[in-house]
């Protein structure tokens, strides 16, 4: 009967509480009810000193406090795990690619790394290297038929392109 009465009479205003700190209905209630489940736990052993309102506002700022640091670190936490991911990420996608790159000969990986990193075109490359234009024609297309079937060409181009 007690703790009913208790109850009714400050679980409305310790709501409000709780909810103009957190902005947040679902954790306002959740910790509203977390405060009276712990009060009827431990009914038998409860020493209220001071008067029972102060009692539960200070138990519920504590809580709502507690809610807002633990908020606090998880986007931290979660800060830390997207910014770990999208480092691996970048280091397995050049990995992949360089593994990729190594398959092929020396010559035609110089050849299609300027086609494809330089943007040059083949008359360019041609020049540069002192080959004729159509063997860096036959170069970067040998390259993307062993590149097309190691890793397939769509996903590799998109592993190269974001690097």
């Amino acid at each position: 009967m007690a703790y009913t009465e208790i109850y009714k009479r400050y679980s409305g205003i310790l709501y409000l509480h709780a909810y103009n700190k957190l902005r947040n209905r679902e954790e306002a209630k959740d910790i509203l009810q977390e405060l009276f489940t712990n009060i009827w736990n431990r009914r038998k052993e409860l020493k209220i000193e001071t008067n029972l309102s102060g009692y539960l506002y200070t138990a519920i700022r504590n809580r709502v406090f507690k809610q807002i640091a633990s908020k606090g670190v998880e986007a931290q936490y979660l800060s830390s795990i997207q910014k770990y991911a999208n480092q691996w990420e970048c280091i397995t996608d050049h990995l992949t690619r360089q593994n990729q790159l190594e398959a092929l000969p020396t010559k035609m990986k110089e050849v299609f790394l300027l086609s494809r990193k330089t943007y040059l075109s083949h008359r360019e490359i041609a020049g540069q290297l002192g080959i004729t234009e159509s063997t860096a024609k036959k170069q970067v297309n040998n390259a993307l038929k062993i590149l097309r079937a190691k890793l397939g060409l769509f996903t590799w181009l998109l592993l190269f392109i974001k690097f």
